[in-house]
């Protein structure tokens, strides 16, 4: 299951129009002995790119921290990777 959280347009370095749809993703794991869900993003450019990362964490919490960080970076699909890679 996915939840769109954000839309943001921004200017690239070469003054070209990028629109970025920021979703979080949820994903429900289940054991032998628990069920839970583990929290990720997926970045899509408009017309464009996209790039998901699973799994990130099971904590709200901490998935809405790194959204928020996403969202008002206004970071691509190029660059999730690290600055997940970054933030973990």
């Amino acid at each position: 299951m996915e939840l769109k959280i954000a839309t943001r347009q921004c200017r690239d370095q070469v003054g070209k129009d990028r629109c970025f749809h920021y979703f979080l993703t949820i994903d429900q794991e289940e054991t032998s002995r628990l069920f839970f869900e583990s929290y990720g993003v997926r970045i899509a450019e408009e017309a464009g790119d996209e790039t998901t990362i699973s799994a990130i964490t099971t904590n709200a919490a901490r998935i809405d921290e790194l959204l928020t960080l996403l969202v008002d970076n206004r970071v691509g699909p190029a660059g999730l990777a690290d600055v997940v890679a970054d933030w973990l």
